[in-house]
């Protein structure tokens, strides 16, 4: 009975630990980046690469205390699907894929977020990026290689992010193109933590290797690494749902000569990595946050020196609401017209007008040429029908080049015409044969 009472407030204090500590760092930062903040700082994350999606996902896991009852929530851009099991998350996230990223198999940078709360799951939030394609399959873009680790390398080179190298247990570690990403950005390991999965895989004789491995002797990262098994293709056919996955996964490390040790150092199954991200996320965040707080506070100071420049806002009551229109349309036909004059305030820009005007020009000469008919595109197929539309099409551009060249040379003809009433004045440039002698009525 002691014992049962011992483990009954320890579990207790533990549970007010969490919801004092933990929860608040995850909920922090889950709302800041909800919230859209992550357009202009960098929040802390843990990003997973290895795993085959074709747009970064968000996975918000939180767990509930009360009820045992399971939803999701999958939204993207401003669409949102409540989920009611966990049969329709993959049909879900496919279709949101379908969405952003075509019926093709091309990527997205647009995110997806799956948000499920449930009492079976850890409190942790995961940013899943693309598997790496080293060759482009089916429809695939042919850059499908460089687009995605574009992909990646745009999120794990953050500072505030912490990578997790997906890696199987069967292959050479040293050779998997995740891990070679992970040390480009984090060259010391400080912010990298493998991940290897499939060790039924593993061949007779390279058991020792893996433990190796996982016991960080190998290719040593500060956070070093952790073995899973996850739910094979028989177990997902077969409808093994997650208590049952993780007491067969339980079993399969327990009753391996090589692997039981790895479990008895806490570095194997699914909710030992769980409880292992999630402490490694919190001790991030708790890290990262006085940087983030300076941050914010420099952007708070910015955005209100911007709208001090700006003026006061707009009047509540209904007359001055007018008067308040009227005088911001004033304000900008004077600047308009300063503009006109060429007045320029050199103290609220550096930019000139002309180099503004010149560049937005540039701008739409760009948009013009996005546009331009390529012939060619819409007769890869038919080569006969392009000769026979490429000569009529090709004559009658000539003819509009003709057309435009004479009215630009008459433009400057009638640019050089000094136009008079004087005839004293207008004969003698007539006789100098400046200009055409023009009689004004």
């Amino acid at each position: 009975m002691s014992q049962c009472g011992s483990s009954k407030g320890k579990s207790s204090g533990l549970n007010q630990h969490y919801e004092e500590k933990v929860r608040p760092c995850i909920d922090l930062v889950d709302t800041l980046r909800s919230l859209g903040v992550e357009k202009d700082l960098n929040l802390p994350a843990s990003a997973v690469i290895g795993i085959v999606t074709r747009c970064p996902l968000v996975l918000k896991r939180k767990k509930i205390t009360k009820g045992n009852n399971w939803h999701g929530v999958l939204s993207y851009k401003k669409q949102e699907k409540k989920l009611k099991d966990p049969a329709e998350i993959e049909n879900a996230v496919l279709n949101a894929q379908t969405i952003l990223a075509g019926k093709g198999e091309g990527i997205s940078h647009d995110m997806i977020t799956l948000e499920i709360q449930s009492s079976d799951v850890p409190d942790l939030t995961l940013i899943d990026l693309p598997g790496i394609a080293r060759i482009a399959t089916g429809n695939q873009p042919v850059d499908i290689e460089e687009q995605i680790k574009g992909l990646i390398e745009k999120l794990i080179k953050r500072q505030e992010t912490i990578s997790l190298v997906v890696v199987p247990a069967n292959i050479d570690i040293a050779t998997t193109e995740a891990l070679r990403m992970a040390s480009k950005v984090d060259s010391t390991g400080q912010r990298t933590l493998g991940i290897l999965t499939k060790p039924d895989l593993v061949d007779k004789g390279m058991e020792e290797t893996v433990i190796k491995t996982v016991n960080n002797q190998e290719i040593p990262l500060k956070k070093g690494y952790m073995i899973v098994k996850c739910r094979g293709q028989q177990d997902i056919n077969e409808k093994l749902d997650l208590v049952q996955a993780l007491e067969k996964e339980r079993q399969f490390f327990d009753g391996h000569s090589h692997f039981r040790s790895l479990l008895e150092d806490r570095k194997a199954t699914i909710p030992l990595l769980a409880e292992r991200l999630t402490k490694e996320l919190v001790e991030h965040i708790a890290k990262t946050l006085p940087q983030l707080q300076k941050q914010l506070q420099m952007k708070l100071e910015k955005t209100s020196e911007d709208l001090k420049t700006l003026g006061d806002g707009v009047p509540l009551d209904e007359n001055e609401k007018s008067n308040f229109l009227i005088m911001k349309i004033r304000q900008f036909n004077d600047a308009l017209e300063g503009v006109k004059r060429a007045e320029e305030d050199l103290k609220t820009s550096d930019t000139r007008v002309f180099s503004k005007i010149r560049w937005e020009f540039g701008k739409w000469k760009l948009a013009l040429d996005s546009k331009a008919i390529k012939i060619n595109s819409h007769f890869n197929a038919f080569s006969h029908l392009l000769r026979a539309a490429k000569d009529p099409i090709e004559d009658f551009l000539e003819e509009q080049v003709q057309k435009a060249e004479e009215k630009i040379h008459s433009q400057f003809k009638m640019e050089k015409i000094v136009y008079s009433q004087d005839e004293l004045y207008s004969s003698q440039l007539w006789a100098k044969g400046i200009i055409c002698q023009c009689r004004c009525t």
